[in-house]
């Protein structure tokens, strides 16, 4: 399929920042932009699962977030613990004075993705797929501009270029932009939670509808066990043809590096084993340890994944792609968002949660940084883009601090704290959280702390 030729504002990766960036920009009168993504259908990948409030206001912004509510579930608390006891919750109600969301809504990111698309497509707005972005360079007869070169050899020459293409940014390496962990907080590393496995389940038995969204601390892993919702079911069914009668369940868990990489397709019988060692007994297979006295196994698996829980940001998050070493301030635009721009552990549910804000809040400030180039000078303009940048890097920062706070919490050794107080960190840690879990406004902060509100 053919490409235009030339666009104001190239966005690279149609996941659901770049979406959000381009349904942002059409909500502030902008619509001269082109988005292309390199694989052949959206919504592949499931990972993120939760909507936070802060999210959900700038969703609301631009039209977006009353959707994502009618099809996911409200979550207002949810349990952490040990596998036999519920030590604290998070009281998302207690935000009700600061937000007209006081809740999480559990949505799986394949879904968001799907609902942000679907959103875009009634502005008239094609994604162009698959086409792979392989290189980039300075336009021969305008310094300002980029030809942007695809996989296919078709080229598009652009004023501004939004890099929404992940982790493992194209644009970002060809910008030069180096992508570092910021290494700016105690938990830097946690052997008990260096890596994850993740998969979408169903279980055999159906007296499971009532479980709630649940956390487990253990000595050698967390484990976390979160209902979709049954719009979720629905969802497949449309998409993929295949009817699942049962309720979807996220499961994830920790896997001690000891025991070695975690497969690069966790098995049914891999993820039963991490839910039978470090999951609630509730779900356990095992008959003699499940409260029923009836065991429960996966009946399937209809996704799964692992990753490491590193973290890592951008040095910047503006720049201008320029040929030369002149001091002159010129070169087509380059802006990251998203996982272009940094990544994290998924402790607290931030990182779409992130990328999603940042998207949103780009599509204003660029358009009026694109107003500002018709009437001033670019270095001036240029200002507009500069402290937008610098103000997301620093939320990045904060929220990267989060989840290693968070981690170094949950993936606390069990280890003897010292000779003078012979008792295991793990206990110690799990003493502190049962007895400030007490306090309503312990687990009010820690709803805030999660929700983002205070670092919008």
């Amino acid at each position: 399929m053919s490409l235009p030729r030339n666009t104001t504002v190239l966005i690279v990766g149609a996941g659901p920042t770049g979406l959000a960036t381009a349904l942002s920009l059409i909500h502030h009168g902008f619509k001269d932009f082109v988005i292309v993504d390199a694989v052949v259908k959206g919504d592949n990948s499931s990972r993120a699962i939760i909507v936070h409030a802060a999210t959900l206001e700038a969703l609301d912004t631009i039209g977006c977030a009353d959707e994502l509510i009618s099809k996911g579930t409200k979550a207002t608390r949810m349990n952490l613990g040990t596998r036999t006891a519920v030590l604290t919750y998070p009281q998302f109600e207690g935000l009700k004075p600061y937000t007209r969301y006081p809740f999480g809504v559990v949505i799986p990111q394949t879904f968001t993705e799907h609902i942000l698309w679907a959103k875009l497509t009634t502005f008239g707005v094609t994604v162009h797929r698959p086409h792979k972005v392989v290189g980039m360079r300075v336009n021969a007869d305008d310094a300002n501009l980029a030809d942007v070169t695809l996989e296919d050899g078709q080229v598009i020459t652009t004023r501004y270029v939004i890099a929404a293409d992940g982790a493992h940014s194209t644009i970002r390496t060809i910008a030069g932009i180096a992508f570092t962990d910021p290494k700016n907080r105690s938990g830097e590393e946690s052997p008990v939670l260096a890596q994850l496995a993740q998969a979408d389940v169903t279980f055999d038995t159906p007296d499971l509808d009532s479980f709630n969204f649940r956390g487990v601390m253990t000595p050698n892993s967390f484990f976390l066990c979160v209902p979709m919702p049954w719009t979720f079911n629905e969802y497949l069914a449309k998409e993929t043809g295949k009817h699942i009668e049962e309720r979807i369940f996220r499961v994830g868990s920790g896997v001690p590096t000891e025991e070695g990489p975690i497969p690069h397709s966790p098995s049914k019988e891999y993820m039963q084993n991490l839910i039978d060692r470090f999951g609630p007994p509730g779900l356990s297979s095992d008959p003699t340890v499940n409260p029923s006295g009836k065991p429960v196994y996966i009946k399937e698996m209809i996704w799964c994944t692992r990753y490491r829980t590193h973290s890592a940001i951008a040095d910047t998050f503006f720049t201008r792609f320029s040929s030369s070493d002149s001091s002159k301030p010129e070169g087509p635009a380059v802006l990251l968002v998203g996982d272009a721009a940094h990544i994290h552990s998924p402790a607290g549910g931030q990182g779409m949660n992130l990328g999603l804000r940042d998207a949103v809040f780009l599509g204003e400030v660029l358009v009026k940084h694109i107003k500002a180039t018709e009437s001033t000078t670019l270095p001036e303009a240029d200002l507009i883009l500069t402290d937008f940048v610098t103000e997301r890097r620093a939320r990045a920062l904060e929220v990267i601090g989060l989840t290693k706070d968070l981690l170094a919490i949950a993936g606390v050794k069990d280890e003897i704290y010292a000779w003078w107080l012979p008792i295991s960190k793990v206990t110690l840690r799990d003493w502190a959280i049962w007895i400030l879990g007490k306090l309503w406004f312990v687990r009010r902060q820690a709803a805030w702390n999660m929700s983002g509100l205070g670092r919008r």
